[in-house]
């Protein structure tokens, strides 16, 4: 839609010819309460709603009677409010996306009336919410513009003292508003769609909502929250939404909805945040706490934490797409182990099925004659197998007429063409569909005879998007395609700790829960400067959305401009490696070669690379063993760490790494970059030298052996001081502690054994 001189109705996608919307659309607005009662531990207001005139001024139709709806406001903890209304739809107490943690419980709230305003206590005595019941100040000389309208004007207080307002008066004049209180839009007589908006600040930064390839603030941007294929990481589709962002004014908010919903973070209006959900319902969590990873770990306890990855997991991921045969994997495995190249994981890609692509979750059986023994095979070379498969099956697949015929897959309302190329599930017949439990249990019997066999991860592709024109057990489409990607990794992740006791998938969409199963990677990044960077911004992005685990295709997926067979630039191999060293989960995948032998001109630099990665094992398992029951991710934007330094908030090519690294992957083949070090006193990881933070380093040097890595003076690193071949090799009791002291020369220096 163009834009208009009318950016309320932009923002809730009214057609710009108003009269296609006549008999069609009516838009609601909230009024002043007019009732406060208590409901349950609880409050419950009554708020009316005045229809408006279908017209370019915004004005109410006073010959429409006005409709009650009810507002609920919780508190879940002194930190939580939960604010709630279901204009004739119910509001879901719980969903999948839920998982409270046990600390969590209801306050009771009490109501304080005055004449002018209605507050709502928690049980400690604490202001947890005020409803402004009073009338604007008026000095009238003019009656050139009607009075304002009637609104609701309310104000929040999650934790007692942030305070979030909603936008009552965020117009031009009363015609003309940017913003409305919370109204909903009715469509053929029936409320369709809710809004609400909350106050901004002039200099508020806003950061979460998902895997965003956007600038670290979010502020003048609009999402549409709905997965999607997101191509690439440099453009506005995600495969990853959620429903949460976090503000600089140091609060969170969690739309708890599965419906496509569009979040404009002080865009349609610098005076407000708005959100709207394309259904009745509008349920948020408003979370209040003293620091981003606070709020987050609130957050968390709404959703769930992850569980802690194998060792294993955090060791090198060997992929390209794709391996063919048996033959292919074990020359190339033989190979890494013969050139002292460390390694814990193979991946098979799309190949290893009887035809490329067509996922039946079965080994070709005559290029992969003995899969056990195979599998069995690489473990005892210290290889982990990781097998890719997708949600949608093809009509050529063989298990295609049982899964049609016993609804495993969303019946369709009309027939598909069941194809099998590559990059759309539209080209499959059917999703598989993971509201019914039969289908769940169904594909996990699939998963169940791989990993019996000794399989170990299973990489959970696609998802982000289902049929649409199907209907499915137990929800409509348009409600289950964000959710999708959380039921399909739920039942991955669980039958794969079933079988094997380790809890892991590799997985690409996600949702709010979806932080529960690690891994997630990035998708399908050009292997360019630009998709390096676009990599680090959505992972970032992703770990202030509640992410703990993160990873990247190491060199990036794709060639440009030829997909499949343009050559990867030497120093482009070598530093994504490095980015990802410094990343909770490192592996190497893409549609071209991708093993560092092929490199000969860099592959020195890359096995040593490797041998640190191994070095770091102890550290990062440390950090991750925080990740798993706090608000910290494991790479994790300056930010976080610096919440009051401006600066952090502008941040997006560079972070923290744990508690300790500051990193700062070089994105260019000039081998310099400028480099922000925040306040603190810094010791150059490759040389030892010291600097003082709270300054720039501008056009700062780093030779491709290095990397410009930071670490904080005085830290204590737990380091693995031999040499491995996989983590199988690793005694975690020889863990030895790296002082950055005076006497650090530099991490080369103090490992001797890298080389």
């Amino acid at each position: 839609m163009k834009q208009t001189n009318h950016q309320f109705y932009d923002f809730l996608d009214f057609n710009t010819d108003l009269s296609l919307e006549e008999g069609v659309s009516k838009l609601w607005k909230a009024c002043k309460p007019t009732d406060i009662s208590i409901s349950g531990l609880g409050v419950v207001l009554t708020v009316p709603f005045q229809c408006q005139l279908l017209s370019n001024e915004i004005t109410p139709d006073e010959s429409v009677p006005r409709k009650d709806f009810y507002l609920f406001v919780r508190a879940f903890s002194d930190k939580i409010l939960r604010v709630s209304i279901g204009f004739e739809k119910e509001i879901e107490e719980t969903s999948p996306m839920i998982e409270m943690a046990n600390d969590i419980k209801e306050m009771k709230l009490n109501i304080e009336k005055l004449e002018s305003e209605w507050k709502v206590k928690d049980s400690n005595g604490v202001t947890r919410a005020i409803f402004d019941l009073s009338n604007p100040e008026i000095d009238y000389w003019s009656d050139l513009l009607p009075s304002p309208e009637e609104s609701m004007q309310a104000t929040f207080y999650p934790d007692g003292k942030k305070e979030i307002k909603v936008s009552t008066y965020d117009q031009f004049f009363p015609g003309r508003m940017d913003a409305m209180c919370l109204s909903f839009v009715e469509q053929h007589g029936k409320p369709s769609k809710a809004s609400i908006s909350f106050h901004a600040k002039p200099d508020e930064k806003f950061v979460g909502t998902g895997e965003r390839f956007s600038k670290m603030d979010l502020s003048g941007n609009t999402f549409q929250m709905k997965n999607q294929d997101g191509q690439g990481v440099n453009n506005k589709r995600t495969y990853k939404n959620i429903p949460f962002y976090l503000s600089s004014e140091m609060y969170g908010l969690f739309l708890h909805t599965s419906t496509y919903c569009k979040f404009s973070m002080a865009d349609f209006s610098t005076r407000s945040v708005q959100l709207l959900t394309e259904e009745p319902v509008l349920d948020m969590f408003l979370i209040g706490d003293d620091t981003p990873d606070k709020i987050i770990h609130q957050y968390k306890k709404i959703t769930g934490f992850p569980t802690m990855p194998p060792l294993w997991s955090y060791g090198i991921w060997m992929s390209r797409m794709t391996y063919f045969s048996e033959e292919e994997v074990n020359t190339i495995c033989d190979r890494l182990r013969e050139e002292d190249y460390p390694c814990d994981v193979i991946h098979l890609d799309t190949g290893w099925f009887k035809t490329d692509w067509l996922c039946e979750w079965k080994f070709n059986a005559e290029r992969f004659p003995d899969p056990k023994s195979f599998v069995s095979n690489l473990k005892k070379n210290g290889y982990r197998v990781s097998l890719w498969q997708m949600p949608y099956i093809s009509e050529d697949a063989e298990q295609y007429e049982e899964a049609k015929a016993n609804n495993y897959i969303g019946k369709l309302n009309a027939e598909v063409m069941g194809g099998g190329s590559n990059f759309s599930n539209l080209d499959y017949a059917g999703s598989i569909d993971f509201t019914y439990p039969k289908a769940v249990e169904w594909y996990k019997g699939l998963l169940r005879e791989l990993l019996e066999m000794g399989v170990t991860c299973i990489k959970t592709d696609f998802g982000e998007e289902i049929h649409l024109d199907a209907n499915y057990y137990n929800m409509s489409p348009e409600k289950l395609n964000n959710l999708y990607a959380l039921l399909y990794q739920k039942a991955a992740f669980e039958v794969t700790k079933e079988v094997t006791g380790d809890g892991i998938i590799w997985a690409r969409a996600g949702w709010s829960g979806c932080q529960r199963y690690p891994i997630h990677w990035g998708g399908d990044a050009a292997a360019s400067w630009d998709g390096m960077a676009g990599s680090l911004k959505g992972g970032l992005h992703l770990g202030l959305s509640g992410f703990g685990f993160w990873s990247h295709d190491i060199p990036g997926f794709h060639g440009v401009p030829n997909f499949m067979n343009s050559v990867i630039p030497d120093d482009l191999y070598v530093r994504w490696t490095q980015f990802g060293v410094f990343t909770s989960h490192i592996r190497y995948h893409g549609t071209s070669k991708r093993e560092p032998y092929y490199y000969p001109n860099i592959a020195p630099i890359v096995r040593k690379w490797w041998k640190l990665r191994y070095a770091l094992l102890p550290y990062i398992l440390k950090e991750s063993e925080k990740t798993i029951s706090s608000g910290f991710p494991v790479i994790r934007a300056l930010l976080m760490h610096y919440p009051k330094d401006k600066m952090a908030w502008h941040i997006d090519d560079q972070y923290c790494f744990g508690d300790d690294f500051l990193v700062a992957p070089m994105m260019n083949s000039e081998n310099k970059r400028d480099v922000y070090l925040p306040e603190g006193n810094w010791v150059n990881f490759f040389t030892g030298e010291k600097t003082k933070g709270g300054q720039w380093l501008s056009n700062f040097e780093a030779a491709m052996k290095d990397m410009p890595v930071w670490i904080v003076e005085g830290a204590e690193i737990p380091l693995y001081p031999e040499h491995v071949n996989c983590t199988d090799d690793m005694d975690l009791e020889k863990t030895i502690i790296l002082k950055i002291d005076h006497n650090f020369k530099g991490i080369w220096e103090h490992l001797g054994f890298i080389n």
